[in-house]
């Protein structure tokens, strides 16, 4: 289910007042998912080889400098070696509370840190925040409707839901 981080599916925030809606409706939902003590956070970056530098997002070691390297990927196998680029996938722990995130969350919505995944540590579901909003994937239908039924006003307004 998406849920958008602005009011009018505005995507992204102009002012520090938009600023505190975008963060409290992120920490609404990830308080009601309850995470528990930790929060794993998972954020990736991009090379031209499977080495982890150059770093083609330097942000992502600035917003979070505690993550560890956990796997690499290659994106496309078929394409000629010179073409290849590689995601790097970094992995980090944090205690939970409510300001936990802030820059993280402003980095995302900022559009200078892409493709982050939250969780708790025992992955029962899973939070995607991006620049306009954030995907929750949950293991029930149940859940899902729960939540989305909580938070009407901040879904899409399209057929499409997103």
């Amino acid at each position: 289910m998406r849920f958008h981080s602005l009011p009018g599916s505005k995507r992204y925030p102009d002012n520090e007042s938009e600023y505190a809606i975008l963060l409290d409706r992120h920490y609404t939902t990830l308080s009601e998912l309850d995470p528990g003590a930790a929060l794993l956070v998972v954020t990736s970056e991009w090379t031209e080889s499977p080495a982890t530098t150059p770093q083609m997002w330097p942000r992502r070691s600035e917003v979070t400098p505690s993550a560890w390297h956990w796997q690499t990927l290659l994106e496309e196998p078929e394409e000629e070696p010179e073409y290849r680029s590689y995601t790097q996938l970094y992995a980090e722990t944090i205690p939970w509370r409510q300001d936990a995130i802030d820059v993280l969350l402003r980095a995302v919505a900022d559009d200078e840190l892409a493709n982050v995944l939250l969780a708790p540590t025992d992955l029962r579901w899973l939070y995607h925040p991006y620049d306009g909003g954030a995907d929750v994937i949950l293991p029930t239908r149940e859940q899902r409707d729960a939540l989305k039924a909580n938070h009407q006003d901040w879904l899409s307004e399209l057929a499409s839901g997103l």
